[in-house]
């Protein structure tokens, strides 16, 4: 009897697209489990971000498929058997009085049941694995640049999905999309050199407030930038800036940097970088908006108005990198660099500076030339310090491996930091004096409003010995 049930169902199951399916799904199911079991007792924790593509979205993906095969190969082989007329007359009737037929049903909804929970355990891991920052970093060759400033900057702790991808299905669903669809750019080759930077981060409503709060009351910050100098001894200055980053206070007044853009202000720009404003519009209070126009704008101001958000100035935030002079300074602050090498900051400059074919190919020549510049002009450090000149080069070799990749067509400068106005337009974009409204009234630019200069390029500023910093 059990035989006789069975045999429609193995009859049109002996088709070769059934059968590849069974086979992918067998396959695929006992390699996930036997994946599972392993990663459970601890010795699963691959980083490599390709193990997890091809365990957590792959392999599911073989099953889901073999899973859909198997229905289509049986009715492909009914279909074919019905045009030529040799599908069997008679089948057992659906009976569930008869225990034979209760108990197939039962290894139907068992079959059922696991195949859901491998399926469900499946999709959690591979979205699981999606939102890993090795998956979003090191999947694709093209994002080397990001996934190295990733690690090195604030927000290093922070998963990748946290700012780029909003909360709720419909962010979900557009993260995906967008990600399907630079994929296809990756396989095909068209995607832009470099990765384009501006529209990536969602607003910071959906973002960084989720973790920051930009009423909260800062007030100033003390800030001490060190620099070494392009003279033989490589002398070292100070500059000492109070910021007066300010924020909102108990009774609601606000402050400083962050009191002055909290409003609602909306701006024109006529780069995706943001890099030119020449309109800005501030919303008052009282409903009342207040307009500036650049002097420099040879016609009016078209184009999207947007409203100015955290990432407007602070448009590095996970994925910050140096000038050369800044990296230079900061490895010779943190003893990357051997200050007691002469002119070891002007020369570490020009190699780093120098363009390069690729990576490999900077190290090599970096290495040579810093070699060759002790080798010709101070022979004795040259023989007698080798191994501080070989730590040397690579250290310089590191800070461009860190900052320039010329296969993407990265380099100094590529991508902008507007937090501030010393190496890039920041602030200056809009507080440069140029932007009035009509009755001749200008975006305030004076200096004191931001900051106040305690000391500026001095070697021996009387306020870090007075702070004991010195």
């Amino acid at each position: 009897m059990s035989e006789n049930r069975l045999r429609p169902l193995v009859f049109f199951a002996h088709n070769s697209v059934s059968l590849i399916g069974v086979g992918l799904t067998t396959a695929s199911a006992l390699t996930l489990i036997g994946f599972w079991v392993v990663d459970v007792v601890g010795h699963g924790g691959s980083t490599n971000p390709y193990v997890g593509i091809i365990f957590d979205l792959c392999l599911p993906a073989l099953f889901i498929l073999g899973l859909v095969l198997i229905p289509i190969g049986i009715w492909w082989k009914r279909r074919q058997l019905t045009k030529i007329g040799q599908l069997p007359g008679e089948y057992p009737k659906v009976d569930l009085n008869n225990p034979v037929f209760r108990r197939f049903l039962g290894y139907v909804a068992l079959a059922t049941f696991i195949n859901f929970v491998i399926v469900g355990a499946a999709s959690y891991r591979g979205v699981a694995q999606m939102d890993k920052p090795s998956f979003c970093g090191q999947a694709c060759h093209v994002m080397a640049p990001q996934w190295n400033a990733y690690h090195i900057a604030p927000h290093a702790n922070v998963a990748c999905t946290e700012c780029h991808v909003t909360s709720g299905l419909g962010g979900y669903v557009h993260a995906k999309l967008n990600g399907t669809r630079q994929l296809m750019a990756v396989v095909f080759g068209n995607y832009s050199r470099p990765i384009a930077a501006g529209g990536k981060v969602p607003a910071a409503e959906e973002s960084c407030l989720h973790c920051h709060n930009p009423n909260k009351l800062i007030g100033d910050k003390l800030v001490v930038k060190t620099s070494y100098g392009d003279d033989e001894k490589n002398s070292v200055t100070y500059s000492l800036v109070l910021l007066h980053v300010g924020g909102r206070d108990l009774s609601g007044r606000l402050s400083g940097i962050h009191g002055a853009h909290l409003g609602h202000i909306e701006f024109i720009a006529t780069d995706s970088t943001n890099k030119t404003i020449p309109w800005v519009a501030k919303v008052n209070d009282d409903g009342s908006t207040v307009e500036y126009l650049s002097s420099d704008a040879k016609t009016p101001a078209t184009g999207q108005k947007r409203v100015m958000d955290c990432i407007d100035c602070h448009s590095r935030p996970a994925h910050s990198f140096d000038t050369p002079e800044g990296a230079l300074n900061k490895a010779m602050v943190h003893g990357r660099l051997n200050t007691s090498l002469p002119f070891i900051r002007k020369q570490g400059l020009v190699l780093i500076k120098a363009e390069y074919a690729s990576q490999a190919d900077a190290e090599s020549k970096i290495t040579a030339g810093l070699e060759d510049f002790y080798r010709t002009n101070y022979p004795d450090i040259f023989s007698k310090n080798r191994s501080q000149i070989e730590d040397a080069s690579k250290a310089l070799s590191a800070i461009y491996g860190e900052n320039v990749f010329p296969f993407m067509k990265v380099t100094w400068g590529t991508y902008p930091n507007n937090l501030g106005h010393n190496d890039y337009p920041g602030c200056f974009r809009c507080h440069d004096g140029s932007h009035s409204t009509k009755e001749g009234k200008t975006i305030d630019n004076d200096c004191a409003l931001c900051h106040n200069l305690l000391a500026t390029d001095e070697e021996n500023p009387k306020l870090l010995a007075d702070l004991g910093l010195k």
